[in-house]
């Protein structure tokens, strides 16, 4: 479990704020009221955080920030102190943020920024800078943030690095660079990933204001014009990967199972097309398989619809697992699932499907009574050949698991139309 520090002397306040982490983040926190007892934390344990006051008993003029910067701690600052030279001084730090200890609102701040830091974590951000200097800057800036990073020189690599198959969240682009500029590399992007899909943030020092429109009318989700402050950049990639994430949790709901995590039969529908395409594309084929657990009634009756939901889980994550990331796996209702397997030729392809089927065959999970349970599935399969009506492919791969339930389970029925 992560650990935050923090140093307060006024010791209601650090119990007031230790309590509302614990509860709200589900994080250990320690709490030093002077710089002495903090150090001995340090030597102790790893942080997440150091949240520290300016004005403590032995480190009166903010000591312990450069200390805490110096021992490689990420800080935040919990100060009453509202001097703007003076905060502006610390803001030049390689501090995260300088928050005023005002009332209950600034803490429910400091709260929101934590869990927004903890997020963070999950994101991977591609900054595209020709600049070595601007590079470093950028990754330094965003790392403190606890993104991880990728830095490449000019928008080239940069979708070198996207069709990768690396999961990048956002998109962090300099204007001007050789090969292809960032103009360019949003009009690109934008080809491949809508604004939803893959945020894009532009920066440049260009005075041309027909640039910033530019960017924005081309795909741009924000604009940073050079020089900017560590604020404006932190509070604008903040916005811009919580606006992401927002519209990522509004798509999971409408497009995915909310048991098992699988794509939905609405998504399969309405994506099926794509991967159709994607497989033309790459000289693949398309194979959809139908698939059902044997006797899950009696899996039900026996245990209870708990252990019921058990085996639908485990046997989606067996599905996630024995396809690749270009499949479209999903569950249609029940437990009843479709796949949408690329493949080069019919030997790959039952090969895959019988994989799927002896893993499923060999697991076993606890049930709440603490019996072992193993089940298995039936697997009818049809390919999808250029001109098809894909719902006709799929009624087929239906009657092959129809007959594969009916002569035996357990068994992979490939046939065509």
């Amino acid at each position: 479990m992560s650990r935050i520090l923090v140093i307060e002397d006024n010791k209601t306040l650090a119990n007031l704020i230790a309590k509302k982490i614990s509860s709200e983040l589900s994080m250990e926190v320690d709490t030093a009221y002077r710089l002495s007892e903090a150090k001995l934390f340090l030597s102790r344990y790893e942080y997440f955080i150091v949240l520290t006051d300016l004005n403590l008993p032995d480190s009166p003029n903010g000591e312990v920030v450069d200390f805490l910067l110096e021992k490689k701690q990420k800080v935040i600052i919990l100060t009453s102190n509202i001097d703007k030279a003076f905060r502006k001084e610390m803001m030049q730090k390689n501090i995260i943020d300088y928050i005023k200890k005002s009332g209950a609102q600034d803490i429910k701040y400091l709260i929101t920024q934590l869990k927004r830091l903890q997020a963070n974590q999950k994101h991977t951000v591609l900054v595209v800078d020709d600049s070595m200097t601007m590079r470093t800057q950028f990754k330094n800036l965003l790392e403190n943030l606890f993104f991880n990073v990728i830095t490449v020189a000019h928008g080239e690599e940069a979708l070198g690095m996207l069709q990768s198959g690396k999961k990048i969240s956002l998109v962090v682009t300099d204007y001007n660079m050789p090969v292809i500029d960032g103009l360019e590399l949003t009009k690109e992007i934008r080809k491949e990933y809508e604004k939803n899909d893959l945020p894009i943030v532009a920066i440049s020092s260009s005075e041309d204001e027909e640039v910033i429109a530019l960017f924005l009318k081309n795909g741009a989700n924000d604009y940073i014009k050079k020089p900017f402050s560590k604020e404006e950049f932190y509070c604008r990639i903040d916005n811009t990967i919580e606006a992401y994430e927002n519209i990522q949790t509004i798509l999971n709901s409408a497009n995915r199972d909310f048991l098992t995590g699988l794509y939905n039969r609405r998504y399969f529908f309405n994506h099926i097309q794509d991967y159709i395409k994607m497989a033309e594309e790459h000289y693949e084929k398309v194979y959809i398989a139908m698939i059902d657990i044997d006797n899950f009634k009696s899996i039900n009756d026996t245990y209870g619809h708990d252990d019921g939901d058990k085996a639908i889980v485990a046997l989606s994550e067996i599905l996630r697992s024995d396809t690749k990331q270009k499949d479209l796996v999903a569950r249609f209702g029940g437990e009843e699932f479709c796949i949408a397997l690329l493949a080069p030729n019919d030997d790959i392809a039952l090969k895959v499907f019988e994989r799927i089927r002896h893993d499923v065959e060999n697991f076993s999970f606890k049930a709440n009574n603490g019996d072992e349970v193993s089940f298995t599935i039936s697997i009818g399969v049809a390919p999808y050949r250029e001109g098809d009506d894909i719902a006709d492919v799929i009624n087929q791969a239906d009657m092959n698991l129809y007959e594969a339930k009916h002569s035996g389970k357990n068994k992979v029925i490939f046939a065509e139309s």
